[in-house]
C-alpha cells in the first residue's frame, strides 16, 4: 500500500470511523481501522461487529493494498496533524508489518494487523433503494429517541419502530418510541418510505441510533433494507453506514392511545414556554424522593408546585384554559420539561384520562406528533405549609 492523500479530505471519515469503534476495551479486530487503496481512491472502513462503516475518498495511489491500524490513535494523529503543513503520505514497509504516515519531517510508524482479521463488509443493495433528507430523519430521531428505554434488556421498547400504516385510504409511516412511562410518535407522508418498510416494520436499537446521528448530515441519503440490515448511503455514494434490525414483538400501543378518545377526559391548554420556565424554576425544590410537579386546576389558572423536606416549597401559578372533573394531578417534572422542549406549539393541549392513567400532549403546530407521559402517584406529605413561609 503506497498512496499520498491530502488531510482535510481524509479526517471526517476517520472520525466517522472511529466513532463506531470501541476506544479501549474489546477485541483487538474491533479497534481496527482498515485503510483500503482500490480503484484510485483510499477506502477507510471499522465496524464494532454490528455498525458498519465505509467511506471512499480521492488519494493519489501508487501501489494498491489493504492494511489495518489501531484506529483511535491513528485518527488522534491525523486530527492532529495539519494540512497546511503539505499532502500525508501513508505506506506499508517491506515487510508489510507497518504503516508508515509521513508529512515532511515528521514519521511515525503504525502496527499493521492481522489481515486475517479482515471480514467482508456488507454490500449495499442497488435494487428498491429511496433517496430521503437526511435532516429530516435527524428531526425524527430527536424526536422520539428520548422516550426509549436505555437498557438494552428490554427488548423492543429499547427499539425506535418504523411501521407502515393505513387509515381512510391515506398511507402514512409511524415512528414510535416506549420506555415504559412514556411513548412518543411522529407520523409523516412518504409513498417510498411506506413501501420500502415490512408490513411488521422494523426496529433498530437505541444504542445504534445514536451513532446514525453522528453520521448523519443536512444532506440527502439513499436507504436500503435487507432481510437483516438497513443501509444508509450519501447521495455521492462516497459513504455508507448500516447497522442490524431487531426482531422484537412490538407493544399494541393502541390501546392506551384510544384511552386519550374517552368522553370522561379532562383536558389544559396552556402556553409551552410559560409552563417549560415555571416547571425549571419549581425543579429547584425537588429531591431525589420528590421529584414531580403537582398541578392544581383552577378557573382560568393552573397552579404548579414542588415541595421537599430539606428544600422547602414552590408555587406558581399561569394562566390555563382546563375543562373537566380533575383536581390535581402530578408529573415527573425533569421529564415534562424535556417533553415540551420537544415540541414547536406555543400552546400545547393536556389530555388527563385520570390521576394515575395516560396523559396525552398534543401541539396545534405539532400535527404529526403526539407524546404520552404517566403521571406519578400523589403523595400528601407536607413538609412547610403557608403559616410556615
Amino acid at each position: 500500500m503506497f498512496l499520498k492523500v491530502n488531510r482535510d479530505e481524509i479526517i471526517e471519515g476517520l472520525q466517522k470511523s472511529a466513532n463506531i469503534i470501541p476506544a479501549k476495551t474489546g477485541a483487538a479486530f474491533l479497534r481496527t481501522i482498515w485503510l483500503q487503496c482500490e480503484n484510485g481512491n483510499l477506502n477507510i472502513m471499522s465496524t464494532d461487529s454490528n455498525l458498519e462503516f465505509m467511506g471512499s475518498y480521492p488519494a493519489s495511489i501508487e501501489e494498491d493494498g489493504l492494511a489495518g491500524v489501531q484506529g483511535r490513535a491513528f485518527y488522534d494523529l491525523v486530527k492532529q496533524l495539519r494540512n497546511d503543513q503539505g499532502e500525508l503520505t501513508l505506506r506499508t514497509d517491506e515487510a508489510k508489518q507497518n504503516v508508515l504516515v509521513e508529512q515532511k519531517a515528521k514519521k511515525y510508524k503504525f502496527p499493521v494487523n492481522d489481515p486475517e482479521w479482515f471480514q467482508k463488509f456488507s454490500s449495499f443493495p442497488e435494487n428498491g433503494t429511496v433517496f430521503w433528507s437526511g435532516d429530516f430523519l435527524h428531526e425524527i430521531i430527536d424526536k422520539i429517541a428520548f422516550c426509549i428505554s436505555d437498557e438494552d434488556s428490554m427488548e423492543a421498547i429499547a427499539c425506535i419502530y418504523f411501521v407502515p400504516r393505513e387509515s381512510m385510504g391515506v398511507k402514512r409511516v409511524e415512528v414510535c418510541g416506549l420506555n415504559g412511562h412514556q411513548f412518543a410518535m411522529f407520523n409523516f407522508v412518504n409513498d417510498d418510505i411506506y413501501a420500502m418498510l415490512p408490513e411488521e416494520g422494523v426496529l433498530i436499537q437505541k444504542k445504534y441510533i445514536g451513532e446514525l446521528k453522528k453520521w448523519l448530515t443536512s444532506d440527502e441519503i439513499e436507504l436500503a433494507i435487507s432481510h437483516k440490515r438497513l443501509f444508509f448511503r450519501t447521495g455521492d455514494q462516497r459513504e455508507t453506514f448500516t447497522l442490524p434490525l431487531s426482531y422484537y414483538q412490538y407493544p399494541n400501543y393502541n390501546n392506551f392511545l384510544a384511552k386519550l378518545g374517552d368522553d370522561n377526559v379532562s383536558t389544559l391548554e396552556v402556553k409551552r414556554l410559560e409552563l417549560v420556565d415555571a416547571l425549571s424554576r419549581v425543579a429547584l425544590f425537588n429531591t431525589d424522593s420528590n421529584r414531580c410537579a403537582y398541578f392544581t386546576f383552577g378557573e382560568g389558572e393552573v397552579t404548579i408546585s414542588a415541595q421537599g423536606q430539606e428544600t422547602g416549597t414552590a408555587r406558581e401559578s399561569i394562566d390555563a384554559t382546563f375543562a373537566g372533573d380533575m383536581k390535581r394531578i402530578a408529573f415527573p417534572t425533569r421529564n415534562l420539561i424535556e417533553i415540551l422542549n420537544h415540541f414547536n406549539s406555543p400552546t400545547v393541549k393536556f389530555t388527563l384520562t385520570g390521576t394515575e392513567a395516560p396523559c396525552g400532549l398534543t401541539g396545534v403546530d405539532d400535527r404529526d406528533y403526539n407524546v404520552i407521559v404517566m403521571p406519578m402517584m400523589i403523595q400528601e406529605d407536607t413538609y412547610y405549609t403557608e403559616e410556615n413561609v
